[in-house]
């Protein structure tokens, strides 16, 4: 019997050789990178897209030039990520926990343990585990694993953790039984993503998955 980093490491590898390098997170600079997660939740990438090239366009995509600007025209040049005006105040409520802490300068977080940096991400109303995972592992390169519906539907599915798992638990599985690795994190939940718009559904679609072939134990048992 395979251990549980065996399996983690061989659906990662049938994953890569199937779909290849994702490129994950779009985003020109850190600050991207982070509205983008806040703004990318309940919404497609599409969408989120838009809202971003808004901000660029307004000349408001860096901490300073958010700071100063009124809720009502953040809320407005977000309009297409959808949830305009409760993404505003998310955004607002990271900003001013910024400049209030960290005197509005992302270099200023490099110096932070992960672990601390990750609870007072979460102490900021209205950013969640996956948003500030997201934060952390993709604008500032710490090795956090994202967990998201996805990476729970692979899991379960795979009999690779009960179905009642947490997000810490599912968060676990991954990072204690894998390499310590941003780029890898980064680009195993990358995979996962793309798994499960295409075949890793609520209602699955098995034939031609690239996971076929993982032997007996690991072989999937929809939901």
């Amino acid at each position: 019997m395979r251990t549980i980093s065996e399996q983690l490491n061989e659906i990662y590898q049938l994953l890569l050789d199937r779909f290849g390098p994702q490129h994950w997170w779009p985003g020109q600079t850190r600050f991207e990178i982070i509205i983008g997660a806040i703004l990318t939740q309940n919404t497609n990438w599409a969408n989120v897209e838009k809202a971003i090239q808004n901000l660029k366009s307004a000349g408001c995509l860096s901490p300073e030039s958010l700071y100063g600007s009124p809720d009502f025209r953040l809320a407005q040049l977000i309009r297409p990520a959808g949830y305009f005006n409760i993404k505003a105040r998310r955004i607002r409520n990271f900003i001013d926990w910024l400049f209030e802490t960290y005197e509005g300068e992302l270099t200023n977080l490099d110096g932070v343990e992960t672990q601390r940096l990750r609870r007072e991400l979460l102490e900021i109303k209205g950013i969640g585990p996956e948003t500030a995972d997201s934060i952390l592992l993709y604008a500032l390169e710490r090795p956090v694993f994202v967990v998201d519906a996805y990476t729970a539907r692979l899991a379960v599915r795979h009999r690779l953790i009960e179905s009642d798992a947490g997000y810490e638990q599912l968060q676990d599985l991954f990072q204690s039984n894998l390499p310590e690795d941003v780029q890898m994190f980064n680009e195993y939940h990358a995979l996962l993503v793309r798994l499960g718009k295409e075949f890793c559904r609520s209602k699955p679609k098995c034939p031609g998955c690239p996971l076929e072939q993982l032997p007996h134990e690991l072989e999937c048992e929809p939901a």
